[in-house]
């Protein structure tokens, strides 16, 4: 058995807040017969009670269906209860003519009066409100309530009512019915409003999760890029000496070996979010991967003191452009150069033997723009002459950030790399880990 109040609870907060309005609708129905239907049947003859009470429950009952459609109109569920308006409308003037007749032919007493004239204001009032449910714009809805004040000016005027005393029921109707209006388009307007800002946070998720597979994404192809092309090209190299019969053979498919271990290993860091590039061991292992390659290499430049988001943001630019010289073109020289500007530092990755077709970039190059954007970086790439290939990526930095580099600058030649390189080659002179 479902416990009491199982239902509410599985209800989404949207729902909930639909619940509660599509209620209170119902409730302002109830409201208006206890306010004015009981009162008419007991403080009235009977025949005349019991009519405008029973025309009073009708005109409470046809509100509140009235209200519930119009509710499902604004969320789109129904089309426009637009029989069901007019409807409400008819019931409406059958009911305020009801109560002036009852006023004119009842018996000539105060009270009879009194409670034929409330059933009269309130019935219009809330009639107005009602209405006002089942249009869209504004204006619409002050014409619904300025239609219902004029109605009740020309029902009361055949009672006999001073000019002033005709003013002042239709002051009172419009007054009235324009509050109802405004409180139930402002409670189907914050109905809407919860739907949307639901619908927005379930937006930001879905965007939420499309970023981090982006992310995911990116960093796969930054760190299987040149892992892959290393291995295809030592295994080629490793073909071609074991047809000769050649030994060295055995040591190209060891270094394809411990790539392959390497680049499982930097998957996992990956798949976990914890990898960041080193700077000075991606400038070690791109001089070893080009120059395994038959690529000349020249690095310059030390990264020591850099700040270490600068760092990993330069250091997936020479994964990045690395990848790009083994995958494109047939470069014979390469080189990184790495220097210090008055604003920043500075990574200039230079190589020949492009083609026209290098220079449209692509996801990699995207994905490198994306993270020096987060070091207020920026990236220019694209051929620069006949053949040759030139990625610059520039990051700026602070007066502090300046100074510690200049602290911790040491002479070339003092430091090297504690890793080793991923082409296998020793590190080169004056870049450090």
């Amino acid at each position: 058995m479902r416990r009491p109040g199982g239902s509410w609870r599985r209800k989404s907060t949207p729902a909930k807040v639909e619940t509660y309005t599509r209620w209170s609708f119902h409730f302002f129905a109830a409201a208006e017969f206890m306010a004015v239907g009981l009162p008419a049947a007991g403080g009235l003859p009977a025949g005349f009670g019991l009519w405008l009470s029973a025309t009073t429950l009708a005109h409470c009952t046809l509100g509140a269906v009235t209200a519930s459609r119009a509710l499902d109109w604004k969320r789109g569920r129904r089309p426009q209860p637009v029989r069901l308006l007019w409807a409400l409308a008819a019931v409406s003037a059958t009911v305020a003519v009801s109560a002036v007749g009852v006023a004119q032919r009842g018996p000539d007493h105060e009270s009879v009066d009194a409670a034929a004239g409330g059933v009269f204001g309130i019935v219009l009032a809330f009639g107005a409100g009602f209405v006002a449910l089942g249009v869209r714009s504004r204006r619409r809805v002050l014409a619904v309530v300025a239609g219902f004040a004029l109605g009740a000016g020309v029902a009361a005027f055949p009672v006999g009512l001073s000019g002033v005393a005709v003013l002042a029921t239709m002051a009172a109707v419009f007054l009235g019915g324009g509050f109802l209006a405004f409180s139930s388009v402002f409670s189907v307007w914050l109905v809407d409003a919860v739907f949307r800002l639901d619908e927005a946070r379930d937006t930001r998720a879905r965007l939420a999760v499309a970023e981090e597979r982006l992310r995911f994404g990116r960093d796969l192809h930054d760190v299987m890029g040149r892992n892959l092309a290393v291995i295809a090209l030592k295994s080629e190299l490793a073909v071609q000496l074991a047809r000769r019969g050649r030994p060295d053979a055995v040591d190209q498919m060891i270094e394809v070996q411990r790539i392959a271990r390497e680049s499982q290993r930097e998957v996992r860091d990956v798949v976990r979010g914890y990898r960041e590039a080193d700077l000075g061991v991606e400038l070690a292992g791109a001089q070893g991967v080009l120059t395994a390659a038959g690529i000349d290499c020249e690095v310059s430049g030390e990264p020591g003191g850099l700040p270490a988001e600068v760092q990993s943001a330069l250091g997936w630019v020479v994964r990045e452009s690395t990848t790009n010289v083994l995958r494109h073109g047939d470069a014979g020289r390469c080189s990184v150069a790495l220097r210090r500007t008055a604003k920043g530092v500075v990574l200039t990755v230079e190589n020949d033997g492009a083609g026209p077709v290098d220079a449209g970039g692509g996801s990699g190059l995207a994905g490198l723009r994306e993270r020096l954007r987060g070091v207020e970086g920026t990236l220019e790439a694209g051929l620069v002459s006949t053949g040759t290939f030139r990625v610059v990526a520039e990051v700026p930095l602070n007066e502090a950030q300046q100074c510690a580099t200049r602290l911790s600058e040491t002479p070339l030649g003092e430091e090297s790399s504690s890793r080793a390189p991923l082409g296998g080659k020793p590190p080169v002179r004056g870049v450090t880990s």
